[in-house]
């Protein structure tokens, strides 16, 4: 039996576990199982790592970072990131790090702005939270030439704060929000933007999958912007994973 599975703390729900259980049965994947692994703290890693017949893990919060050390080698966009969320155990015994994020954000942002006819030479964007989703989004910028402002809530060498963003908004097009900012259950917040100064120009791209229309993202409809939520991006990354699982 292959085994693959998530750690983080805490598991309470997990795409993950769901995407690749129903991928394996679709698929008539036999022989595989994905297991969640709650881990309060990354040193039991290395315990894990003696399971028999794992094959590979997704990483989720708090340990993107945490688990640098107990790798063997990193992936170009992995070791740019300075983050993981894909470890593939190779048949010599030796941990690898990969970031899926990365490919899953590149390539979802890429097919939306494709579809709405926009280029990413014509954009500027706006990245909301300075968390570990960010680094992913905006390596993915650096890499499409899309020219990017980290907005915070505390003043930074760099940053802008959001009290500072109505004075950019004509000039940054591309907003997103990299924070879980309007997530399930706290349904009913947004990031603290002026909402008015959003016209038809701009496109809201959320992170946050659950709900499937956020607050951030039907505040951007009422002012006429184009939306994007987060889904694809997770489904891409999981795509992502089972690839570079089975290479």
């Amino acid at each position: 039996m292959n085994r693959y599975g998530l750690i983080g703390f805490p598991l309470t729900h997990s795409f993950s576990q769901r995407y690749f259980s129903e991928k394996f049965s679709r698929e008539g994947i036999a022989n595989s199982q994905y297991d969640l692994f709650e881990m309060p703290d990354v040193t039991a890693l290395p315990k894990l790592f003696t399971l028999p017949n794992l094959r590979g893990l997704n990483v989720t919060i708090p340990h993107k970072q945490a688990v640098l050390p107990y790798l063997d080698r990193l992936d170009a966009a992995a070791e740019k990131i300075g983050a993981v969320n894909v470890i593939k155990l190779e048949a010599d015994g030796t941990k690898t790090g990969y970031n899926s994020d990365y490919y899953g954000f590149r390539q979802s942002l890429t097919d939306w702005l494709t579809t709405l006819g926009r280029s990413p030479d014509d954009l500027k964007a706006l990245v909301l939270g300075t968390g570990g989703a960010s680094k992913a989004v905006t390596v993915a910028l650096q890499d499409l030439g899309i020219p990017y402002q980290f907005v915070s809530r505390t003043k930074t060498d760099g940053y802008l704060t959001y009290d500072e963003v109505e004075s950019v908004l004509p000039a940054y097009h591309l907003l997103i929000n990299g924070s879980p900012i309007g997530t399930y259950p706290k349904t009913d917040q947004a990031p603290a933007l002026p909402y008015s100064q959003i016209s038809h120009q701009h496109l809201l791209y959320d992170l946050v999958y659950n709900p499937a229309e956020t607050l951030f993202m039907k505040r951007g409809l009422e002012q006429g912007a184009a939306v994007h939520n987060g889904l694809r991006m997770l489904e891409l990354q999981a795509e992502k994973a089972w690839e570079i699982w089975q290479s």
